[in-house]
């Protein structure tokens, strides 16, 4: 089983440098590695010193890069996909222009996330490393999948049917399968296919997330909010990297007053991330420019432990049976309980915190159910929904 490590933080961090050094120290340890950008302010070519594009480059022995461009896959690799997107959309009344796009955000960024899942299924790379844009920029590209099919189901009878028979509690209890692709249209394969990433995106066993920042007011707060976003939208995060540490005693007033800042955001960031790996990468007078420079960095992430291994492997959302009803839990960490918004509306429960509103499709099961409660426990949400006439639970479904 292949792995997937996407690499995201604010602006500025260090992102590129950070997953390039784990793709060289992948590269030595024998495994075929392809470091992938989706950031269109690609860099991997002036990290490295040499051309990369849309075609996959080799850098070194086992290192291959990789920088996509959505919407030339769009159009040459996947026209089912856009032409099913299109004529769906613009049968639900949307406004489609004369070049085939619609005001959706994000529809081109949804390429790169199936170029992505193609790389993964063709089991040419032992590992994957995914080099991202800024933290809003990724935080819209992750949660697309499940917004995309959101939409299929409301305006789609195929949607209908196959979110809600392959609802987390129906799964559960009677094993469904997924429906034979022939059997499907265009717009069903393409669901399928959304299904199918997201299940990917979320295999905690195949893909995780790894924050990167710098002990700095903005970055850390920011990070904390990306990590709380990850968790609503059920990504398993499985490292902080704290990047450009300045050293200690360097004899300059100046520098000796940034170090005790640092020092102060790195206490802070140790007390969020109590549970999470954090690693220490030092500030590094040279510009970390080409695989000479990149070294460098790799000789500080080499002295961890198990890099590659998957740190944490619990699921952070799950349906349970209770008395009356079922409950859903949700991590939230770093979140108080006045920033959480739930609310039903149609056959969906909304969780809105700040800028972001995530939508849950109710399983058939809840759809005529009740939030009777929403509490927030030491960073886990827990939503009570309440059955009319429930049942016991061994006839409960």
């Amino acid at each position: 089983m292949g792995r997937i490590i996407i690499f995201t933080g604010k602006g500025g961090v260090g992102k590129t440098s950070i997953a390039a050094a784990h793709a060289l120290i992948s590269a030595e340890e024998g495994k075929k590695t392809l470091l992938v950008s989706v950031d269109m302010a690609h860099n991997l070519g002036d990290l490295f010193a040499c051309s990369v594009g849309r075609n996959v480059t080799e850098i070194k022995k086992n290192l291959y890069a990789l920088e996509l461009d959505p919407d030339y896959i769009m159009h040459e690799e996947f026209p089912n996909v856009q032409k099913a997107v299109i004529d769906f959309v613009g049968a639900s009344g949307a406004n489609i222009t004369l070049n085939g796009h619609f005001p959706l955000p994000g529809f081109e960024n949804l390429f790169s996330l199936l170029k992505i899942k193609q790389l993964y299924e063709s089991n040419a790379y032992d590992r994957i490393l995914v080099d991202c844009a800024p933290t809003g920029e990724t935080l819209s590209l992750l949660k697309f999948p499940e917004l995309l099919s959101w939409y299929i189901e409301k305006f789609s009878p195929v949607g209908k049917i196959m979110l809600r028979v392959l609802n987390p509690i129906s799964k559960l209890r009677y094993h469904v399968k997924l429906p034979d692709r022939k059997a499907l249209g265009d717009l069903g394969q393409m669901h399928l296919d959304l299904i199918n990433l997201q299940e990917l995106l979320k295999n905690r066993e195949i893909c995780t997330i790894r924050l990167v920042c710098i002990p700095e007011k903005m970055v850390v707060e920011e990070t904390k909010r990306n990590f709380m976003y990850l968790n609503l939208y059920r990504y398993q995060v499985d490292g902080v990297f704290i990047n450009r540490i300045l050293p200690e005693h360097m004899d300059n007033p100046f520098m000796e007053k940034w170090h005790s800042i640092q020092k102060q955001y790195i206490e802070e960031l140790e007390k969020v991330f109590v549970h999470m790996p954090l690693s220490y990468i030092p500030w590094y007078p040279e510009e970390i420019r080409g695989s000479q420079a990149v070294e460098k960095l790799c000789e500080d992430l080499r002295s961890l432990s198990n890099l590659f291994d998957i740190r944490l492997q619990t699921d952070n959302e799950e349906y349970s049976l209770c008395e009356n009803g079922y409950l859903f839990t949700l991590k939230l960490p770093g979140v108080i309980e006045d920033e959480v918004e739930v609310y039903m509306h149609n056959l969906d429960m909304n969780i809105r915190i700040g800028n972001f509103n995530r939508c849950i499709p109710l399983p058939n099961t809840l759809q005529r159910s009740q939030i009777t409660s929403v509490q927030l426990e030491q960073g886990v949400l827990k939503i009570q929904f309440k059955i009319p006439e429930f049942p016991n639970t061994e006839e409960a479904h």
